[in-house]
Order: structure tokens, then sequence, then C-alpha cells
């Protein structure tokens, strides 16, 4: 092993091997503003916690030398040891950033693409997913090509990879993406990363106009999720219905139709994506209408069965659709379109087993399906919160009609068969879907910085009906 003692490297010799082109791994520790303000060129911000010391750190082969930076380079140097004893070539600059008397830049480092640009160009590039296959299976940018990051540092996996297309590597944050980029920059192909990795991709909103009549309806779709959300106008009076993070971006297509958001409605309390109803309500200065079954602990107008709220030109009348939830709502407006939260969708209908309670919620699923919804008019528009991954969508959207859904699996079941065979479903739980429905609550306060991270992976709220 390595002398714990000779681990440091000098400005003056970091400098002569970066102009020697000697090849080399610059992770900046410092804060990322402070990294931001001013950088060694050629570095990269780092962070060293779990996911760097699991996935990184033994995926970088052993002869690459590895350069840690930080003010002091206590820090750098404590990090170099423990790099040491995974027995990789681990240095520390001496004297901290501070000692640094080389080139600075400022700004982010490497080369690296939005996850809104990256879904605007999502035809001209190559998406290279580095993180382990396991990982990789759970959930994916539909298109994405699997090699692991240590498989990165292979010439012969670099062969698979085409010339003719822009690279973009992916992981769940960007860390072990940047790391690739640092391979296949060695190697001589030029690759940027996805900003915010997979978690800043869960955050793209797009909105798709799905009915554009005297009421017109806008899904807003977060593309990395299958998370879907809507905007209805009438006579320029809007109503949201299930909003998602960033919340702005609600109030950015309002200002472009010229509408004015009044009121914002949950159907229910989500498991997998954190509701963005209060922040949009607030922010629009419009009314905040929660299901008065579900036990909120916020301010807010709470509605039930068959309560009616009007709405420019529109009336929504309220259904209670107990089944995913016990104080799950669907909404009626002018009997044409339902908007029906996490109870029915395009390809499936609703778990009943996200409260620990599968069997009871079963029976009112079963209810809620075939004494209320189905019961709707054929030729009502069904718009769910979620389609699940391979649902193909209709001129760019995904919804349904009641016609439709009376065809789907289950529904031709007689009740104690569908209770049955809906409760010995097992289908995994949404990641994080405790914190979150806690979040929705009321329960525990909205940090938003952490949203990207809590929604992290695909949505869970559809019975597999395979």
């Amino acid at each position: 092993m390595k002398n714990l003692d000779d681990l440091s490297i000098s400005s003056e010799e970091l400098t002569k091997n970066i102009a020697d082109h000697v090849p080399l791994l610059l992770f900046d520790l410092r804060l990322r503003d402070d990294f931001e303000e001013s950088h060694v060129e050629g570095s990269v911000h780092a962070v060293c916690d779990t996911d760097a010391k699991e996935k990184i750190m033994p995926n970088i082969p052993k002869d690459t030398k590895i350069v840690l930076i930080s003010e002091p380079d206590d820090f750098s140097k404590e990090i170099a040891e423990m790099m040491v004893s995974f027995g990789l070539d681990a240095h520390y600059l001496q004297g901290g950033f501070s000692s640094w008397s080389g080139k600075t830049v400022k700004g982010r480092t490497g080369k690296t693409i939005s996850p809104d640009a990256l879904y605007e160009n999502l035809d001209d590039v190559f998406l290279l997913d580095v993180r382990n296959a396991d990982e990789f299976s759970e959930y994916k940018i539909p298109g994405s090509v699997n090699i692991p990051l240590n498989a990165i540092f292979d010439t012969k996996t670099l062969e698979q990879i085409p010339k003719d297309k822009e690279i973009v590597t992916i992981c769940p944050h960007g860390n072990r993406a940047m790391v690739a980029n640092f391979a296949l920059e060695q190697a001589g192909i030029s690759s940027k990363t996805l900003e915010g990795g997979l978690a800043g991709w869960n955050q793209v909103l797009k909105p798709v106009t799905v009915v554009d009549g005297p009421t017109k309806v806008i899904q807003v779709q977060k593309i990395g999720k299958g998370c879907l959300s809507y905007i209805v106008v009438s006579n320029g009076d809007a109503i949201v219905i299930d909003p998602l993070y960033p919340f702005e971006k609600y109030s950015d297509v309002a200002k472009e139709h010229g509408f004015k958001i009044t009121r914002v409605f949950d159907t229910h309390q989500h498991a997998d994506h954190v509701s963005a109803a209060r922040n949009l309500a607030k922010h629009a200065n419009a009314k905040l209408y929660f299901s008065k079954y579900e036990g909120y602990e916020v301010d807010a107008n709470f509605v039930g069965d068959d309560d009616e709220i009007s709405f420019g030109n529109a009336t929504l009348k309220i259904i209670h659709t107990p089944g995913h939830t016990p104080g799950s709502l669907s909404y009626l407006v002018d009997d044409k379109f339902v908007f029906t939260g996490d109870i029915l969708f395009v390809e499936s209908i609703g778990r009943p087993d996200l409260r620990d309670q599968a069997e009871e919620f079963a029976e009112k699923l079963y209810a809620t399906l075939h004494d209320k919804l189905l019961s709707l008019s054929e030729q009502c528009l069904v718009f769910p919160t979620h389609h699940g991954e391979g649902v193909l969508d209709t001129d760019g959207a995904f919804y349904s009609t009641i016609e439709k859904s009376k065809k789907l699996p289950w529904l031709d079941l007689a009740k104690q068969e569908f209770i049955n065979k809906v409760v010995a479903i097992t289908v995994p739980r949404p990641m994080n879907y405790r914190k979150i429905i806690a979040i929705n609550k009321g329960e525990v306060p909205l940090n938003i910085t952490e949203i990207p991270d809590l929604e992290i992976g695909p949505n869970r709220c559809a019975v597999d009906s395979s």
C-alpha cells in the first residue's frame, strides 16, 4: 500500500502534470458555491457521500491518478487516505485550494446539458446510462443504453459507442456520469453529462393541449416519471388539478395563453411525488381545495361527494372515489371530462395497498369503479394522474374514455374474484413514499431542494395488469 505520509502533491507538481497531459481526475471537495466562484481548470465538483463510496470508487481503475482539493487541505487528505485504502492512486493538493498558483476558472465545469435541453434533442443524442445493471432495470430514460461505469474504462466496450451522435452520460445525480466523461475524454470521445442526472430529468414538465374548445384541457406531463396534471380553462378562468414541481411552470403556461389560475385541486394524498398544490395556490393567489376525507394538516377548502364548484362557464362536480386512498376524489367537468387521480388509468387501475389495508381498499376500489366511474357517459374523457412505462400516447397525451376503460383487464371480474386477485398482487412501492405522503399531508415541512431526490424512480401507483 502507498505510504500515507506521501500523498500530497504541490501546486507546482500538479501544474506540471496538467501541462504534460497526465491522465488526472481532479475532484474539488469544497462547497459548490465556493467551487463555482473559482476552481482549478479541469477540476470537477465532487461530493464524498455514500453513493461515491459504493458506486464510484470501486469502479475507478487503480492506475488512474486522482487529486483531491479542499480548503484547508485536511479534509482532502482524509479522503485521499480513505481512497488509498480502496487501492486507488489518490493524492491531495498540499496547502489546499488557496495554495494553487495555476489557472483558475469560474462557474460549473465540464460539458453538461440541462434536462430541458436534452428533452428537446432526444432524437439526436446517444444516451449512455452508466449505472449498474440492476439500477438500470428499475427505471431509465427510454432509448438509453446501459454500460456500467467500470466497463467504460475498457477500450473494447468503447467500441459500442457511436461516433456520429452526441453522447450524454447519465446516472442518478451526475457524479458517476462525470467520471464516465473523464474516461471517454481519455479515449478521445467527447460527451456531456446530464445536469442533475435522473433526479433532474424527473423534474421536466411538458404541457400538451388535449382539448381546445370552449373548455380547454392542458395536460402537464412530468415526462421522466409518468406523472400527469391538468389545467382546465373556461372563459379565461383556470383550475389546476394535481400540480407538480416546479410549480412555476403553470404560471408560465397561464401567462402564455392569457388566462388566470383561480383554483388549485389535488385528487388525493400522492405517494410517489410531492404535490405542488399549496405552493402554486399561494403563488397564483388562488383558492386551494383538498379532500375532506384525507386528514390534511394544512389550511385549505375541504370538499367532498356531490360538492359543485363553478369556474368560467364550466361546472366541476366532486365524486368521492375511494380505493387507492380512503379519501380519493375524482373531478367531473360538465359531464364531459373526468379527472380520476390514481383510481383509473389509461392502461390499468389504482393499487389499493399503499395504506396497508389492501383487502378493505380493494372492496372500495371495486365499488368506486363499477358504481361511480364506469357509470358515467361512455364518451366521457378519462384523465388520470399517471401513466405507466410503455403506454402509448394519443397525439402526445395520455387519456382514454369510459367506453375504453370498461374493456380493461380486471373490470370484467366478479367482485370477490377482483378482490382476491388485486390483494394477491405484489408490486414494489414508490421510493420514499412514506415521507412523500407525510409532506403532502402537512405533517412534515418541505425543503424544495429535496424534491428531485425524493421523487427519483418510477411511479408505482397502478396495479400491474400483466
